[in-house]
């Protein structure tokens, strides 16, 4: 294959733009049959289409969209070079973008993430916090490089890409000093008919958690029910009742919220992975946070 037209990328990327070849030729000053037999260069050079026609518009396919992330970050390392040219520096802004599930402790993400800028601290750290689905979505089109999450990659997904385990870890259960007194003794029987905060519904934990409780013959009473987990923390601190989180957050969790340990449980494991896909494996960033992950779980319940 020939090497890339960096012009027929910049043609490409007015037409995925502006929706037409008319609009992008307009903007570009030239002839829609010039930007036209340049598009076609460029799909004839990659094998590909990248448009599908819809009336008067061009809407990019699958590989369109592919191609229109590589191009922007084609276009963003240009940028970095000319900007670096201008002023006369020898600094690289070595970008990684990474997603992490939304059901991630914020605290867990911080102390996993830092460990980039010992990298190089010129690195520029992109992070996006949202669902698992959209987040393998945006790492299948070049977006990310890696998505930190409490599940492996789902099974029978079309992307091909690797879920390394981080790490894993039992569940620690809190509550306010006053509380835990009585809570201590005989736990967990001693949750039974007391109210508890879980996770948000559909989330691992909450499942796993409730299924225990069914497991044991006890039924705490369910009093909240929160997708961001730092909510059932403060409710926790509060005195409303009890709540769980990962024992490797145990310290961070009694420090921060001023509640003492009830009791701890390994029937219900915590599990981090990160998933990268198979062109980012050998990633540096990837393979430094993987080691990064292994040392944070090598001393358990120590993460501050």
């Amino acid at each position: 294959m020939a090497k890339l037209n960096y012009h027929h990328l910049q043609y490409f990327h007015a037409i995925a733009t502006h929706g037409s070849i008319a609009m992008a030729a307009k903007s570009m000053h030239i002839t829609p049959q010039t930007l036209s037999a340049q598009l076609n260069l460029l799909e004839v050079q990659l094998g590909y289409s990248l448009f599908e026609r819809k009336g008067k518009r061009l809407i990019l396919n699958e590989m369109g969209h592919i191609t229109l992330s590589y191009t922007q970050e084609i276009f963003s390392l240009g940028d970095e070079l000319v900007h670096s040219l201008k002023n006369h520096s020898t600094d690289f802004s070595f970008r990684f973008s990474i997603g992490v599930t939304d059901v991630i402790a914020k605290v867990f993400s911080f102390n996993l993430l830092k460990s980039i800028y010992q990298m190089d601290n010129s690195i520029k750290l992109v992070c996006k916090e949202t669902s698992l689905e959209v987040l393998l979505g945006e790492l299948a089109v070049n977006k990310l490089d890696a998505v930190l999450s409490d599940t492996s990659l789902p099974t029978g997904a079309s992307l091909k890409a690797y879920s390394h385990l981080i790490g894993k870890c039992g569940l620690s259960f809190f509550a306010t000093k006053a509380l835990a007194t009585s809570l201590k003794d005989g736990f967990p029987k001693s949750l039974d008919g007391q109210p508890f905060f879980t996770a948000g519904e559909g989330s691992n934990q909450h499942l796993n958690v409730l299924s225990w409780f069914n497991e044991l013959a006890i039924s705490p009473k369910i009093i909240g029910e929160f997708d961001d987990s730092m909510l059932a923390k403060y409710f926790g601190k509060a005195g409303y009742g009890a709540f769980c989180a990962p024992t490797i957050l145990e310290n961070h969790v009694v420090d921060e919220f001023d509640v003492e340990v009830i009791g701890r449980t390994t029937d219900i494991v915590e599990h981090y992975y990160l998933i990268s896909p198979e062109r980012k494996v050998k990633h540096p960033a990837v393979q430094h946070l993987l080691a990064e992950g292994k040392r944070l779980f090598a001393k358990p319940m120590l993460l501050n």
